[in-house]
């Protein structure tokens, strides 16, 4: 039951945000019930997307996982090392400096890099698909991007190095954060301490 409601939410999750590289459909659809009613029904999905996979994520987990292999112990430290510019790529999105002008896309670098350490550190078949599901996602946008650039779009103002001196902070936050708040509190396994790293 975990499993599927996992696949569900993924589905959901994932599937809302397919459809915006639809810009033909997307362009139909915000035409018949405008800009910020579709935004507004986008974030319901995406919110109920999360909610789905985080419970059934975390049923799964409850109910005893399914392994398809077990990674050796030293791929956890893949995770931990990988995660620290996942979330500083992730922070300079929304911090946009020179970060951002050579990644061009670094939310999406980062959801990558996020999702390639924890698959190589989990074999089983709910971490698989989560991780496997995401990083598919991810690459599939990042090749869409380069032909569905909206014309007459603004450009986005990039900053310099001091907007990468404070996404190099805030991303260090959230790393820390991830690590010695989110995993152990939320997920219920230690991200750095334990001698094997769970999701």
């Amino acid at each position: 039951m975990g499993l599927a409601l996992e696949i569900l939410g993924l589905v959901v999750f994932l599937g809302a945000h397919v459809f915006v590289t639809m810009r033909d459909r997307r362009a139909a659809v915000v035409a018949q019930i405008g800009e910020w009613p579709y935004r507004a029904l986008f974030s319901l999905l995406s919110i109920l997307g999360i909610v789905l996979i985080a419970y059934g994520f975390a049923a799964y987990r409850a109910a005893g996982m399914i392994m398809i292999w077990y990674p050796p112990a030293w791929t956890r430290h893949i995770v931990v090392a990988l995660m620290w510019p996942a979330s500083i790529m992730i922070a300079a999105a929304y911090i946009p400096g020179n970060i951002k002008r050579v990644l061009k896309h670094p939310m999406l670098t980062g959801v990558k890099t996020w999702a390639f350490a924890h698959l190589c550190a989990n074999g089983d078949l709910g971490g698989i698909i989560l991780f496997g599901s995401v990083l598919a996602w991810a690459v599939y946008d990042r090749i869409t991007l380069k032909r569905r650039n909206d014309p007459g779009a603004p450009p986005i103002p990039l900053g310099g190095v001091k907007n990468d001196i404070i996404a190099v902070v805030v991303g260090t936050i959230i790393y820390l954060a991830l690590g010695f708040v989110f995993h152990p509190v939320v997920i219920g396994v230690p991200a750095f301490a334990a001698p094997a790293l769970g999701h």
